[in-house]
This record gives C-alpha cells, sequence and structure tokens, in this order.
C-alpha cells in the first residue's frame, strides 16, 4: 500500500486536495528512533514540494484556495479513527531544521490549530508522534489529528494541535519592552500549571519533556491558561537505558547532564523549570552560560561549588575531579524584591544532587509558594480564575503516593 499520495493541483485559484495514508508498518513505523528534533527559533518562510509531474508547487495555497485533507487519523483515537477535515488558508508562522509550522483553521469545528510539519524518515518510529497519541492533560498541547503527506522522494509527517496566542518566552518580553516586571501573581499561576504538566507527564505516562524553555510553553494572556508544547526531544525514561546527555537548551540544562550523566531521572525537567521561574522573576536567565563549560561555571557562580558527594550524585565517574571552591550567594540576594515562599521554593529545586531536587508535586504540595491557590484563598478575581482554568483538578493518577490528607491539602477535597 503506498503512504500516500502528495497532491491534485486544480489551477491557480482553486482548490487542492491533499490524500493522506497513515500510519501503518509500510509506513515506516516499526522501530524506534533516538533522534532529537532541533528546537530552533523559527523564522519566516514559505515551503514548497513537488507535484506527481515534478513541477514546483507552493504549499501555502493563494488566498482563495482550500485544503482538504482525507484519512487524517484523530489524535487520540484506539483504533485509529479516520476524518475528513477541510482547512481554511494556512498562515506560515514560521520555519526552522525541524520542518515548518503554520496556523489554520479546521472549517468542521471552528477550531484555530497549528500544522508541524517535519519530515519523517520511513525506518523508524516519530517518537514525538507516540508520545502525543498517549498523553491528554489541560496543560499539554493536544494532538488533534496526524497525517502522512508523501512528495516524489520525501515522507512528511503533520501534526495538527491546538493554537495558543504565543510562548511564555514572547509573554515576558511584553513586560521587558514595558520596562514593568512581569506581574508576580500570572508568574504563580503559570508555574502551578507548569508544575501541574509535568507532573501528570513524569508520574502518570513516565515522559521526560527534555527541553523545558519558555519558548516551549505557550500560554495565553487573557486566560492565563499555560500548555507545554514541542515533544520533539522527549522520551520515555526505562530503567538501565542510557539516554543522550547532551540535550536540553544551555541555560536550562540540569548540571547532571553538564556531567555528562546518562541515566538522569525526570528531576532534569524540574531544573530547567526552576530556571524558567527565575528568569520570569529576573526578567533574564539565571544561568546565561555561553558554552557548556561556561553553563556550569554560572551554576557554581550561585550554588557554589558541589561537594564530592554531590558530584557523585550527578555522575560518579567525575567523583575525583578537583574544583575551585566557590561559596555559595544566597539566594535572597539575587532575588532581592521576592517573598520568602518563593526562594524557598528556588531553593528545593536548584539542587546539585537530583534525588533531593523537589518532584512535580513537591513543587505544588510541599511548597508555601502555592498556599493561596491550594487553599483557596486571596481575591474573589484569584478564586474565580483558579476555577475557570481548573487549577485544582486533579486525576486520581497524579495524586498516586498522596496520602487522603495531602490529598485534600493540595485540592480541598476528597477524591
Amino acid at each position: 500500500m503506498k503512504v500516500g499520495e502528495l497532491l491534485e493541483s486544480s489551477g491557480a485559484g482553486g482548490s487542492r486536495s491533499i490524500i493522506a495514508y497513515t500510519n501503518d508498518k509500510n509506513a515506516g513505523f516499526e522501530t524506534e528512533m533516538d533522534s532529537i528534533l532541533p528546537s530552533d527559533d523559527l523564522k519566516q518562510g514559505s515551503l514548497h514540494s513537488k507535484n506527481s509531474h515534478g513541477n514546483d508547487v507552493k504549499i501555502v495555497p493563494d488566498e482563495d484556495e482550500v485544503i482538504t485533507r482525507r484519512t487524517v487519523v484523530k489524535g487520540h483515537s484506539n483504533p485509529e479513527e479516520s476524518v475528513v477535515i477541510s482547512c481554511g488558508t494556512p498562515e506560515i508562522v514560521g520555519n526552522g531544521s525541524f520542518g515548518v509550522v503554520f496556523r489554520t483553521k479546521v472549517k468542521e469545528t471552528g477550531e484555530d490549530v497549528v500544522i508541524k510539519k517535519v519530515l519523517q524518515d520511513r525506518r523508524f518510529k516519530n517518537r514525538e508522534l507516540e508520545i502525543m497519541k498517549l498523553i491528554s492533560h489541560p496543560n499539554l498541547i493536544d494532538l488533534k489529528y496526524y497525517f502522512l503527506e508523501q512528495s516524489d522522494q520525501e515522507l512528511y509527517l503533520n501534526l495538527i494541535v491546538d493554537y495558543m496566542p504565543m510562548s511564555l518566552y514572547q509573554r515576558l518580553k511584553e513586560f521587558i519592552s514595558l520596562h514593568q516586571p512581569m506581574d508576580r501573581y500570572e508568574i504563580k499561576i503559570y508555574m502551578f500549571q507548569l508544575f501541574k504538566s509535568l507532573n501528570y507527564l513524569h508520574q502518570v505516562v513516565n515522559v521526560c519533556h527534555r527541553d523545558i524553555k519558555p519558548q516551549n510553553i505557550l500560554v495565553d494572556p487573557d486566560t492565563l491558561l499555560l500548555k507545554i508544547c514541542d515533544l520533539g526531544s522527549a522520551k520515555q525514561l526505562k530503567p538501565n537505558e542510557p539516554n543522550v546527555s547532551y540535550i536540553c537548551s544551555r541555560y536550562y540544562r540540569a548540571p547532571e547532564l553538564i556531567f555528562g550523566a546518562t541515566n538522569y531521572t525526570t528531576k532534569i525537567d524540574i531544573w530547567s523549570a526552576g530556571c524558567v521561574m527565575a528568569e520570569l522573576l529576573l526578567g533574564q536567565p539565571i544561568f546565561p552560560g555561553e558554552s557548556k563549560i561556561d553553563q556550569l561555571v554560572e551554576i557554581i557562580k550561585v550554588l557554589g561549588t558541589p561537594t564530592r558527594e554531590e558530584i557523585c550524585s550527578m555522575n560518579e565517574n567525575y567523583s575525583e575531579h578537583k574544583f575551585p571552591q566557590i561559596r555559595p550567594i544566597p539566594l535572597n540576594r539575587i532575588f532581592k524584591k521576592e517573598t520568602q515562599e518563593t526562594i524557598d521554593l528556588l531553593y528545593h529545586i536548584m539542587k546539585y544532587d537530583p534525588n533531593i531536587r523537589y518532584s512535580a508535586l513537591q513543587c505544588m504540595f510541599n511548597s508555601t509558594y502555592f498556599t493561596d491557590i491550594v487553599s483557596n484563598t486571596g481575591s474573589d478575581s484569584n478564586l474565580s480564575l483558579i476555577d475557570s482554568l481548573p487549577l485544582l483538578h486533579f486525576e486520581e493518577s497524579e495524586l498516586q503516593g498522596l496520602s487522603s490528607n495531602d490529598i485534600y491539602r493540595l485540592t480541598g477535597k476528597l477524591i
């Protein structure tokens, strides 16, 4: 069975059909791919391909064109369910070495969506697709549909996901451009949702994102809804299976990764989340290293020289290495205007030893930083915001390991 046929063009101003056959063995989905999709900054551009006659065809249609995709698979259907959807004129929002991203609207549902188009190696499974089919959480980008697209020589995977107005990086830049600090309650709402989504990834589906950074976190500034996106580097971690250490964008890279650990845990995401939180508070990255070594230097300048035991916890092969002795800087000297509750949470995240670094659930539950959210206290507008998102709705699987009393303290209700 052929994987797909790219398009049938009816000429300028006409409509165009893209027929895609999906996820079967002939599409090259038999084995696992341990590769990383680069998270380059998106740049404006256009995308071209070839039609069946070898002529160059622009993928983005003219304004009066409509794209119809047939045999598109619903993202979470099991067994796979195919549907027909029609999309309006797509708007390129960027491209990079990973592929092309554009925004459009599904005419049948009226949903604004984003399509991420990536080159698919026929020999391997696409790990991002496989993980996105697994996950379903209000704070994770949702896979609506997917389809394969065949050109003369290449196979492309298209992931259709929900649209969000901007990234957290863009939101922070808005405040910086106004010479204003980001609203502290807005930061708190975002961070609670970030830890909530990481807890789901880590505890429910055993997935490590491995590239948490402001550019990979999407937000709606009107509702303060947050969603993690771009699972191109994500992986289900398995015991005794080594992982690549050269992962995660540099400013947000956990120290055990810099030390070359290959048996790391989901705690690397927590470190990254702490770096994101610090950046929102400071208005700039807390550890702006210019290289791998410089990144470690930036961390040591704040946390001090790691002890032999801490080095061993990150990578036992480095336990005999000697480092210059640097004293730590108290976090309250860096975050001079922040509350003690804020500093305490960062203190429990910024740990060399991943074994004592807080988990996502501990960040929500053990931290007094989120007390007003967890206890439903605060102004009427804040309480309304908590209910509307809703922040305190958890599935039972998200709270595994907590006692009934702990669950009540976290959610205000018994599950």
